[in-house]
């Protein structure tokens, strides 16, 4: 009898179930196309965004360090999602993963930076704070290195330029302090700067040391995590801030800031050995044979002729792992995928179906030399030049104000977006030009040097923090992440369904 009761309570539940699916369907089928997309807009959650980054974040993925398995498992968790809604797979062989080589280091605990300081007839040692005044650098060897430390200004060797940092210094078994990027900038005077460009890479300035003889650094760089680096098994280097540096100039007669200002001036070299004794100390473990994956899924368009042209909404899901504490990436870039995903659902739900393909796109290794995104542009699973577009986002959790980076250098691009933003969300947008002559710093540049036009959304107006342990689930703000996804679905949307569109004009 109680098996009976059950089974007629069932048919009930299952028979309102469908009677209610049937309604909203037919309350769906009676709305306008902007009333269908509207709906759709608004059904994007702030809340769901939220636990997106929350999960991202947590301490299960390990901060998402390319190679490793935290990473993978969270690539495993976003493609999940992705099969739920009917994003299919654009990976290899039928999987959402598109694999590439990738060597990666492990930054393990016990790492210390430490300054000899001889007191009367002793040597005191002056350690340095975590995070505050150092952090080991990400590729770093495992070891310990004690030495004289040398100044060695942008630590560049560049004959065409009549400029060599090494020039009347030996830094054979000594510690090197370096300044990053180079001593003429990019927007001052962009012809000037493409002369120096190979000698602002993070590689060249660690590989020209060891070259020199060197065997360790203190890279004036934050002090910030940043596995963008060469990796040498006998070269051991942290990357430090102005406490450290200030310390290794005091008693010189020389001012940090002055010495600096003296090599940009003048493009001549201000080396010198600073007298100081120092100690760096790291634990690493490295893994030459890592394999990366970028995770790829399609929304295929709905026309016959038009699905044939791909717009790409995109970001990285990699961040730093553990350097030597966790570095959670909450906003960098945990946010991004997080808006990623809240577009794939409203698109794959939306009645009004996009007649171009859409194709979901988080990359790998993008802290680690954007590597993902290259990797990509030189094996494309959509030929790029049927590639209309890609939105690239970049740290977009933190703040109220929106920067959209190279809109001006594709203005009609740049309409749709600001077309959505004027009809649905009314945030402040600042649209900017990329001369993208730098070395890479995002997967935006990537694809604009392959000629796929390109705007890169980040945002900003907020207390953030970038490659450190405080970049973490408290700095987001949701409301934020929520008009993000709302703006990229409906600009999206309408240059998908668009009769023409050709932002490479």
């Amino acid at each position: 009898m109680r098996n009976k009761k059950l089974f007629s309570f069932l048919v009930a539940l299952t028979y309102c179930i469908l009677t209610f699916s049937l309604s909203v369907q037919a309350q769906r089928a009676q709305l306008t196309d902007e009333q269908k997309i509207l709906q759709t807009l608004h059904s994007i959650s702030s809340h769901e965004l939220f636990e997106y980054v929350k999960e991202l974040a947590s301490e299960k993925y390990g901060g998402r360090l390319t190679g490793t398995e935290e990473y993978n498992a969270s690539a495993k968790w976003v493609a999940s999602h992705f099969k739920k809604w009917g994003i299919k797979p654009a990976g290899d062989k039928g999987t959402y993963l598109q694999a590439f080589p990738n060597p990666y280091t492990l930054i393990l605990k016990d790492c210390e930076v430490y300054l000899h300081v001889p007191y009367k007839k002793s040597v005191l040692k002056k350690y340095y704070t975590y995070e505050d005044e150092f952090i080991p650098g990400a590729t770093s060897a495992s070891g310990e290195v004690t030495a004289e430390v040398i100044y060695v200004g942008y630590g560049a060797t560049a004959p065409e330029l009549g400029y060599d940092d090494y020039k009347g210094v030996d830094v054979k078994g000594k510690i090197v302090l370096m300044e990053r990027e180079a001593p003429v900038s990019s927007n001052a005077d962009p012809e000037l700067f493409k002369k120096w460009r190979p000698y602002s890479f993070h590689q060249y300035k660690l590989e020209n040391a060891v070259k020199h003889g060197a065997r360790g650094m203190l890279y004036n760089y934050g002090p910030i995590s940043n596995p963008n680096n060469s990796y040498d098994k006998n070269f051991i280097y942290s990357h430090v801030g102005s406490v450290v540096v200030e310390d290794m100039f005091a008693g010189t007669g020389k001012k940090h800031s002055d010495v600096v200002a003296k090599i940009r001036k003048t493009l001549k070299p201000q080396s010198f050995s600073t007298g100081k004794t120092v100690t760096i100390k790291n634990t690493t473990e490295h893994h030459p044979d890592g394999i990366a994956y970028n995770l790829i899924g399609i929304l295929e368009g709905s026309d016959p002729e038009l699905k044939d042209e791909l717009i790409i909404i995109g970001g990285h899901l990699d961040h730093l792992g553990y350097c030597y504490e966790l570095m959670p990436g909450a906003n960098d870039n945990a946010s991004s995928i997080a808006v990623i995903m809240g577009i794939a659902e409203a698109l794959a739900d939306c009645p009004i179906k996009p007649r171009r393909s859409v194709m979901f796109l988080c990359f790998g290794a993008e802290e680690q030399g954007v590597v993902g995104s290259q990797y990509y542009c030189d094996h494309p699973v959509f030929p790029l030049e049927k590639t209309i577009g890609f939105v690239n986002m970049d740290g977009v959790g933190c703040g109220d104000k929106v920067s959209a980076l190279a809109a001006e250098n594709f203005p009609e691009f740049w309409e749709f977006i600001k077309k959505a933003n004027e009809k649905y969300i009314h945030r402040m947008i600042r649209p900017s030009y990329f001369s993208n002559i730098a070395r890479p710093r995002l997967d935006a540049a990537r694809f604009m040097w392959k000629g796929v036009p390109t705007i890169s959304f980040g945002v900003y107006g907020s207390r953030s923090y970038y490659h450190v342990t405080k970049d973490d689930i408290d700095t987001i703000t949701p409301e934020i992440l929520e008009d993000m996804a709302q703006l990229i679905f409906a600009a999206v949307l309408d240059m998908a369904n668009q009769d023409s569109l050709d932002f490479r004009k």
